[in-house]
Protein backbone atom coordinates (compact mmCIF):
# COMPACT_ATOMS: atom_id res chain seq x y z
CA UNK A 1 0.00 0.00 0.00
CA UNK A 2 1.48 3.31 -1.25
CA UNK A 3 3.64 5.72 1.35
CA UNK A 4 2.13 5.23 5.05
CA UNK A 5 4.69 3.91 7.21
CA UNK A 6 3.67 0.82 9.68
CA UNK A 7 2.46 1.07 13.21
CA UNK A 8 4.42 2.36 16.03
CA UNK A 9 6.86 -0.46 17.93
CA UNK A 10 5.46 -3.42 17.94
CA UNK A 11 4.51 -5.02 21.27
CA UNK A 12 6.11 -8.11 22.05
CA UNK A 13 3.49 -11.23 22.53
CA UNK A 14 4.42 -14.13 24.86
CA UNK A 15 2.32 -17.16 23.97
CA UNK A 16 2.81 -21.08 23.10
CA UNK A 17 3.67 -21.51 19.44
CA UNK A 18 1.08 -22.77 17.90
CA UNK A 19 0.06 -23.38 13.89
CA UNK A 20 0.06 -20.35 12.35
CA UNK A 21 -2.95 -19.70 10.25
CA UNK A 22 -2.38 -17.95 7.36
CA UNK A 23 -4.75 -14.57 7.18
CA UNK A 24 -4.45 -11.47 5.04
CA UNK A 25 -5.21 -7.72 6.22
CA UNK A 26 -6.40 -4.62 4.85
CA UNK A 27 -8.07 -7.24 1.98
CA UNK A 28 -7.10 -4.85 -1.01
CA UNK A 29 -9.31 -4.98 -3.90
CA UNK A 30 -8.35 -4.97 -7.70
CA UNK A 31 -7.25 -1.67 -9.60
CA UNK A 32 -9.25 -2.51 -12.26
CA UNK A 33 -12.15 0.50 -11.20
CA UNK A 34 -10.16 2.15 -8.92
CA UNK A 35 -8.61 4.43 -11.25
CA UNK A 36 -11.12 7.42 -10.96
CA UNK A 37 -11.24 9.44 -7.82
CA UNK A 38 -14.91 9.54 -6.01
CA UNK A 39 -16.01 11.81 -3.35
CA UNK A 40 -15.97 10.15 0.53
CA UNK A 41 -19.28 9.21 0.53
CA UNK A 42 -21.86 5.87 1.55
CA UNK A 43 -21.98 2.97 -1.02
CA UNK A 44 -25.83 3.15 -1.11
CA UNK A 45 -25.84 7.05 -1.67
CA UNK A 46 -25.04 6.32 -5.29
CA UNK A 47 -28.49 5.53 -7.20
CA UNK A 48 -27.95 1.53 -7.83
CA UNK A 49 -28.52 0.11 -11.36
CA UNK A 50 -27.29 -3.09 -13.42
CA UNK A 51 -23.92 -2.66 -14.51
CA UNK A 52 -23.25 -2.25 -17.95
CA UNK A 53 -20.39 -3.90 -18.60
CA UNK A 54 -21.41 -7.78 -19.42
CA UNK A 55 -21.13 -10.65 -16.81
CA UNK A 56 -21.43 -8.02 -13.98
CA UNK A 57 -24.25 -9.15 -11.80
CA UNK A 58 -26.25 -7.22 -9.89
CA UNK A 59 -29.02 -8.76 -7.20
CA UNK A 60 -31.90 -8.13 -7.63
CA UNK A 61 -33.75 -6.67 -4.62
CA UNK A 62 -37.19 -5.46 -3.63
CA UNK A 63 -37.75 -1.68 -5.50
CA UNK A 64 -39.19 -0.14 -2.41
CA UNK A 65 -38.18 3.29 -0.69
CA UNK A 66 -35.36 3.01 1.99
CA UNK A 67 -37.33 4.02 4.70
CA UNK A 68 -40.10 1.89 3.82
CA UNK A 69 -38.21 -1.19 4.10
CA UNK A 70 -35.98 -3.87 6.48
CA UNK A 71 -32.64 -4.31 5.00
CA UNK A 72 -32.48 -7.67 2.99
CA UNK A 73 -29.05 -8.73 2.12
CA UNK A 74 -29.07 -9.90 -1.56
CA UNK A 75 -28.95 -13.04 -2.91
CA UNK A 76 -26.26 -14.65 -5.89
CA UNK A 77 -26.91 -18.24 -7.82
CA UNK A 78 -23.50 -18.16 -9.76
CA UNK A 79 -20.84 -20.33 -8.54
CA UNK A 80 -22.90 -21.77 -5.32
CA UNK A 81 -21.79 -25.41 -5.55
CA UNK A 82 -18.37 -23.62 -4.92
CA UNK A 83 -19.39 -21.82 -2.15
CA UNK A 84 -21.20 -24.52 -0.72
CA UNK A 85 -18.03 -26.45 -0.77
CA UNK A 86 -16.05 -23.78 1.01
CA UNK A 87 -18.73 -23.70 3.41
CA UNK A 88 -18.39 -27.62 3.99
CA UNK A 89 -14.62 -27.38 4.61
CA UNK A 90 -14.73 -24.77 7.15
CA UNK A 91 -17.08 -27.30 9.19
CA UNK A 92 -15.23 -29.95 8.39
CA UNK A 93 -11.46 -28.88 8.54
CA UNK A 94 -12.24 -26.52 11.52
CA UNK A 95 -14.98 -27.42 13.26
CA UNK A 96 -16.93 -24.03 13.14
CA UNK A 97 -20.77 -24.35 13.19
CA UNK A 98 -22.36 -21.71 13.67
CA UNK A 99 -24.94 -21.55 11.15
CA UNK A 100 -25.91 -17.96 10.74
CA UNK A 101 -21.91 -17.18 9.95
CA UNK A 102 -21.96 -20.60 7.64
CA UNK A 103 -25.07 -19.13 5.53
CA UNK A 104 -23.47 -15.77 5.47
CA UNK A 105 -20.58 -16.92 3.90
CA UNK A 106 -22.36 -19.35 1.67
CA UNK A 107 -24.24 -15.81 0.26
CA UNK A 108 -21.54 -13.35 -0.58
CA UNK A 109 -19.86 -13.90 -3.94
CA UNK A 110 -15.80 -13.78 -2.75
CA UNK A 111 -15.67 -14.31 -6.61
CA UNK A 112 -17.14 -10.97 -7.42
CA UNK A 113 -14.44 -9.19 -4.94
CA UNK A 114 -10.77 -10.61 -5.89
CA UNK A 115 -8.91 -9.65 -9.38
CA UNK A 116 -10.44 -11.41 -12.33
CA UNK A 117 -6.92 -13.42 -12.88
CA UNK A 118 -7.69 -15.27 -9.26
CA UNK A 119 -11.43 -15.47 -9.62
CA UNK A 120 -10.81 -19.13 -10.74
CA UNK A 121 -9.65 -19.75 -6.86
CA UNK A 122 -12.06 -17.60 -4.93
CA UNK A 123 -13.32 -20.60 -2.83
CA UNK A 124 -9.94 -21.97 -2.10
CA UNK A 125 -8.98 -22.37 1.69
CA UNK A 126 -6.32 -19.88 1.45
CA UNK A 127 -5.73 -16.09 0.98
CA UNK A 128 -5.43 -14.70 -2.01
CA UNK A 129 -3.60 -11.92 -3.87
CA UNK A 130 -5.95 -8.94 -4.77
CA UNK A 131 -3.38 -6.08 -5.90
CA UNK A 132 -0.93 -3.30 -4.00
CA UNK A 133 0.87 -6.05 -2.23
CA UNK A 134 -2.15 -7.02 -0.27
CA UNK A 135 -3.83 -10.24 0.14
CA UNK A 136 -7.70 -11.08 1.21
CA UNK A 137 -7.91 -13.38 4.09
CA UNK A 138 -8.39 -17.00 3.89
CA UNK A 139 -12.38 -17.54 4.33
CA UNK A 140 -11.94 -19.37 7.42
CA UNK A 141 -10.41 -16.37 9.11
CA UNK A 142 -13.10 -14.10 7.55
CA UNK A 143 -15.95 -16.51 9.01
CA UNK A 144 -14.23 -16.93 12.57
CA UNK A 145 -13.60 -13.40 13.03
CA UNK A 146 -16.99 -12.38 12.23
CA UNK A 147 -18.13 -15.06 14.95
CA UNK A 148 -16.16 -13.49 17.66
CA UNK A 149 -17.84 -10.23 16.97
CA UNK A 150 -21.47 -12.22 18.02
CA UNK A 151 -23.12 -9.86 16.14
CA UNK A 152 -27.05 -8.99 16.34
CA UNK A 153 -29.59 -7.39 14.41
CA UNK A 154 -29.26 -3.34 14.31
CA UNK A 155 -25.35 -3.56 16.03
CA UNK A 156 -23.25 -0.89 14.49
CA UNK A 157 -20.19 -2.19 13.97
CA UNK A 158 -16.81 -0.84 12.40
CA UNK A 159 -14.35 -2.20 10.34
CA UNK A 160 -10.53 -1.24 9.59
CA UNK A 161 -9.18 -2.58 6.51
CA UNK A 162 -11.72 -2.20 3.88
CA UNK A 163 -9.61 -3.50 0.80
CA UNK A 164 -11.63 -5.33 -1.45
CA UNK A 165 -15.34 -5.26 0.95
CA UNK A 166 -15.56 -8.85 1.15
CA UNK A 167 -15.59 -8.92 5.12
CA UNK A 168 -17.60 -6.11 4.86
CA UNK A 169 -20.18 -7.96 2.64
CA UNK A 170 -20.12 -10.81 5.25
CA UNK A 171 -21.03 -8.45 8.53
CA UNK A 172 -24.00 -7.05 6.38
CA UNK A 173 -25.34 -10.54 6.58
CA UNK A 174 -26.00 -9.60 10.37
CA UNK A 175 -26.83 -6.13 10.67
CA UNK A 176 -26.99 -2.87 7.63
CA UNK A 177 -24.88 -0.91 10.37
CA UNK A 178 -21.64 -1.69 8.65
CA UNK A 179 -19.04 1.36 8.64
CA UNK A 180 -15.65 0.26 7.29
CA UNK A 181 -12.26 2.57 6.65
CA UNK A 182 -9.43 1.86 3.99
CA UNK A 183 -6.63 3.97 4.32
CA UNK A 184 -5.41 3.07 0.41
CA UNK A 185 -7.94 5.34 -1.75
CA UNK A 186 -8.03 3.50 -4.74
CA UNK A 187 -8.93 0.60 -2.32
CA UNK A 188 -11.79 2.19 -0.57
CA UNK A 189 -12.96 3.69 -4.31
CA UNK A 190 -13.11 0.30 -5.74
CA UNK A 191 -14.68 -1.48 -2.61
CA UNK A 192 -17.48 1.27 -2.52
CA UNK A 193 -18.11 0.70 -5.95
CA UNK A 194 -18.34 -2.84 -6.09
CA UNK A 195 -20.44 -3.03 -2.50
CA UNK A 196 -22.84 -0.45 -4.37
CA UNK A 197 -23.22 -2.63 -7.30
CA UNK A 198 -23.59 -6.00 -5.82
CA UNK A 199 -26.69 -4.57 -3.50
CA UNK A 200 -24.69 -4.17 -0.36
CA UNK A 201 -26.09 -0.65 -0.20
CA UNK A 202 -26.16 -0.78 3.78
CA UNK A 203 -22.36 -0.56 3.74
CA UNK A 204 -20.76 3.02 4.47
CA UNK A 205 -17.44 3.16 2.71
CA UNK A 206 -14.92 5.68 3.57
CA UNK A 207 -11.17 6.53 3.29
CA UNK A 208 -8.64 6.85 5.72
CA UNK A 209 -6.60 6.02 8.65
CA UNK A 210 -8.73 3.36 10.41
CA UNK A 211 -6.04 3.54 13.72
CA UNK A 212 -8.43 6.43 14.68
CA UNK A 213 -11.58 4.48 13.91
CA UNK A 214 -14.52 5.91 12.48
CA UNK A 215 -14.68 9.46 10.91
CA UNK A 216 -18.55 9.99 13.09
CA UNK A 217 -16.24 9.12 16.65
CA UNK A 218 -18.40 5.78 17.05
CA UNK A 219 -19.66 4.34 19.33
CA UNK A 220 -19.63 0.99 18.29
CA UNK A 221 -20.65 -2.43 19.46
CA UNK A 222 -18.26 -4.42 17.24
CA UNK A 223 -15.47 -3.71 15.93
CA UNK A 224 -13.35 -5.73 13.41
CA UNK A 225 -9.49 -5.03 12.49
CA UNK A 226 -7.87 -7.07 9.42
CA UNK A 227 -4.16 -5.96 9.30
CA UNK A 228 -1.95 -5.93 12.21
CA UNK A 229 -1.70 -3.53 15.36
CA UNK A 230 1.77 -3.48 17.32
CA UNK A 231 -0.90 -2.64 19.86
CA UNK A 232 -4.52 -2.36 20.47
CA UNK A 233 -4.92 1.72 19.32
CA UNK A 234 -6.54 3.54 22.18
CA UNK A 235 -9.21 5.68 19.72
CA UNK A 236 -10.70 2.16 19.00
CA UNK A 237 -10.75 1.36 22.48
CA UNK A 238 -12.36 4.76 22.61
CA UNK A 239 -15.13 3.76 20.54
CA UNK A 240 -16.07 0.42 21.84
CA UNK A 241 -19.47 0.44 23.55
CA UNK A 242 -19.91 -0.68 26.60
CA UNK A 243 -20.52 -4.69 26.32
CA UNK A 244 -18.66 -4.37 22.49
CA UNK A 245 -16.27 -6.68 21.48
CA UNK A 246 -13.19 -6.24 19.19
CA UNK A 247 -11.47 -9.06 16.60
CA UNK A 248 -8.22 -7.62 16.46
CA UNK A 249 -4.70 -9.56 15.13
CA UNK A 250 -1.92 -7.47 17.69
CA UNK A 251 2.02 -8.23 16.17
CA UNK A 252 4.60 -6.61 14.43
CA UNK A 253 5.27 -8.37 11.02
CA UNK A 254 8.23 -10.43 12.23
CA UNK A 255 7.03 -11.57 14.99
CA UNK A 256 4.53 -13.69 16.40
CA UNK A 257 1.00 -12.09 15.91
CA UNK A 258 -2.22 -13.31 17.70
CA UNK A 259 -5.28 -12.61 17.19
CA UNK A 260 -7.58 -10.74 19.94
CA UNK A 261 -10.77 -10.50 21.43
CA UNK A 262 -10.83 -7.58 23.26
CA UNK A 263 -14.15 -7.23 25.27
CA UNK A 264 -15.70 -3.97 27.15
CA UNK A 265 -17.55 -4.89 29.49
CA UNK A 266 -21.10 -2.20 31.49
CA UNK A 267 -18.46 -0.47 33.71
CA UNK A 268 -16.11 0.51 31.28
CA UNK A 269 -13.49 -2.08 31.95
CA UNK A 270 -11.08 -3.44 29.04
CA UNK A 271 -9.96 -7.28 28.69
CA UNK A 272 -8.32 -8.80 26.35
CA UNK A 273 -7.89 -12.65 25.11
CA UNK A 274 -5.55 -14.39 23.04
CA UNK A 275 -7.51 -16.66 20.07
CA UNK A 276 -4.64 -18.33 18.07
CA UNK A 277 -1.45 -17.64 16.37
CA UNK A 278 -1.94 -15.96 12.96
CA UNK A 279 0.30 -13.79 10.31
CA UNK A 280 -1.58 -10.35 9.06
CA UNK A 281 -0.14 -7.69 6.96
CA UNK A 282 0.79 -4.10 9.19
CA UNK A 283 -2.09 -1.33 10.25
CA UNK A 284 -1.22 1.78 8.13
CA UNK A 285 -0.63 4.68 9.25
CA UNK A 286 -1.15 8.37 7.66
CA UNK A 287 0.63 9.48 10.26
CA UNK A 288 2.17 7.12 12.78
CA UNK A 289 3.58 9.75 15.52
CA UNK A 290 -0.12 10.99 15.72
CA UNK A 291 -1.65 9.02 18.91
Amino acid sequence: MHCPHRTSAAIRVFAAAAAVVTACACAASCAEDASESAPDRPAGQAKRAKSEQSGQPVAEKPDEPEGERGWSPPTFTERQDDRDRMVRAIRDRYGLTDEQVLKAMASVPRHELVPDAVARRAYEDSPLPIGYGQTISQPYMVAEMTRRLDLGAGDRVLEVGTGSGYQAAVLAHFTREVRTIEIVRPLAEAARKRLDRLGYDCVEVRHGDGYHGGPDGGPFDAIIVTCAAGQIPPPLLKQLKPGGRMVIPVGGRFSVQRLMLVAKDEAGEVTSRSLMAVRFVPLLRQDPTRD
